[in-house]
């Protein structure tokens, strides 16, 4: 078992990191909420919050910022988002390294992090000359038939502190190209990197001049309150919101009820299938990092493993040695690859369903918090790897922590079934060189989940593709693909150029 030592105090660091970002001191100083680290646990900042009013006169700016972006020509609009990217580019290392330190995760995730804000920079400006409509054949003589896509309004990004600058990117980039202003909400555990991220786009704005109306991009920090602006707020056409499957329950039906479009990415309790032909070395890793990675907190994580009977003797305990010896600590520390819990309510959380486990016969492995490492405020914790007799009890419901339920299985089918028996259907995957296996589980039949994956675990997704699930995980989509309809409103067009006046359907009326 390895463990890093405590880490040194980061209020200095964490200063010189917004001051390098651009952020000014009152930003940070002086208010309310309190900024914490994971790492140790310490307050970095004071932050000052919105009140609703203040939210409600956001919105108030970024609806007339859009009257006037809208007009902009879209290629125009992308070499913003161009710019944009180049300086995330250069911001980079900062941005990543208080990623590290707001959010608990390892370096090479917190630079990946603003490295996926770079690429959806670079996807969004070229799809800045791609918002193509159709052209469709119509019955009638004389006349031309087409569709054409117009920017919607203000988007609303409401963020969670697990990816606390990439989700806000996913939106701001398209929507900004499809002709869009946005107000962002970030998550009140994670508003540092909110700031910084907010400095950086102003910069970029500058840059870009008088084209970007004042209000294009706005930030409100702050409580549920002035989230609750964001949800009700007609001038607010879509939303954006990452979170819980209870968030959801209770945003979808207010969005539901002005008749606004919701974007919604909620809970995901993802499994992986591990086949009698798979390629366990391979699949060794994909889940170590799939269940590990973000010490268990993306809401991709691996939470459900699924063996087949025949391998489950071989695999498992391999996986158990991985768990036993994967060093825990500061993040920060070379090696390490688990770094701490958001907090106490997340460590919490973990011990219940853990004890749960334990009640129902589980054999559990690890687990436990981890030991003079942070102060009494860091939550570190040993990654849990928990064989059930059945697929039962908790690992029905996602448990936002590094916890991996294990269970055997029989036939293909069986495991499809528990793979899809759950409320949450964000990812999945299944470790197999049987392309007949591949092919049915990501068939029809097969899992049921936004993401479905062949031999990689479930997390990790490149921006290129549309990301989101089904079911309780919302059914809302992100980044690439044609996410971008999501952010702007369809007209079908009929032009007549004839002298005559055909009706659809052979319908006459003549007068």
């Amino acid at each position: 078992m390895s463990v890093t030592p405590a880490a040194t105090p980061l209020v200095p660091e964490v200063d010189q990191l917004l001051q390098r970002l651009g952020v000014p001191r009152a930003a940070y100083t002086g208010g309310t909420l309190a900024a914490r680290s994971p790492i140790t646990g310490e307050v970095l900042a004071q932050v000052p919050q919105q009140s609703a009013a203040d939210a409600t006169a956001a919105i108030g700016r970024a609806h007339a910022a859009f009257l006037a972006w809208r007009n902009v020509p879209a290629p125009r609009r992308g070499e913003l988002v161009r710019l944009l990217g180049e300086e995330l580019r250069a911001a980079k290392a900062d941005l990543g390294l208080l990623v590290t330190i707001e959010a608990g995760k390892i370096p090479s995730e917190g630079l990946g992090e603003v490295q996926e804000m770079i690429d959806i920079c670079d996807f969004a400006v070229g799809l800045s000359r791609q918002l193509y409509g159709l052209t469709i054949a119509t019955e009638r003589p004389g006349h031309r038939m087409m569709e054409t896509w117009h920017p919607l309004g203000v988007c609303g990004v409401i963020s969670a502190f697990n990816f606390p600058v990439a989700v806000w990117s996913w939106n701001a980039a398209l929507a900004l190209v499809c002709g869009d202003s946005v107000v962002w909400k970030p998550s009140e555990k994670t508003p540092l990197t909110a700031l910084a991220t907010h400095a950086i786009a102003q910069r970029a704005i500058a840059r870009f001049g008088s084209d970007a109306p004042e209000g294009l991009l706005e930030l409100i920090v702050g409580q549920r309150d002035i989230g609750e602006v964001l949800v009700d707020d007609a001038r607010v056409p879509v939303l954006s919101a990452t979170g819980s499957t209870a968030m959801g329950r209770a945003v979808g039906p207010r969005l539901a009820a002005r008749f606004a479009r919701g974007i919604l990415e909620l809970g995901g309790n993802n499994a992986a299938i591990v086949a009698p032909t798979a390629d366990l070395n391979l699949a060794l890793r994909g889940i170590a990092f799939a269940a590990m990675g973000t010490a268990g907190q993306r809401c991709t994580t691996l939470r459900r493993l699924f063996v087949h009977e025949s391998i489950y003797d071989q695999l498992v305990p391999q996986l158990a040695k991985v768990y036993a010896n994967v060093q825990v600590g500061d993040p920060r520390t070379p090696g390490t690859l688990v770094g701490p819990l958001i907090d106490r309510m997340a460590f919490d959380g973990m011990q219940k369903a853990l004890e749960q486990s334990r009640a129902l016969g589980a054999t559990v492995h690890g687990g436990g918090r981890v030991e003079g490492v942070g102060g009494a405020d860091a939550y570190y914790v040993r990654p849990a790897l928990v064989e059930l007799q059945k697929h039962e009890g908790p690992a029905l419901h996602e448990t936002f922590a590094p916890i991996l339920y294990v269970v055997r299985y029989s036939t293909l089918d069986e495991a499809i079934a528990m793979n899809n028996a759950v409320g949450a259907g964000l990812s999945s995957s299944i470790f197999t060189l049987n392309v007949r296996e591949a092919e049915q589980f990501m068939s029809a039949a097969g899992s049921d989940c936004g993401i479905a994956n062949v031999n990689i675990g479930p997390s990790g997704a490149e921006i290129g593709g549309a990301f989101g699930g089904e079911k309780e995980t919302g059914g809302g989509r992100e980044a690439g693909s044609d996410s971008w309809k999501a952010y702007m409103r369809r007209a079908t067009n009929t032009i007549n150029y004839s002298t005559a006046l055909p009706l659809a359907q052979g319908v006459t009326f003549d007068v």
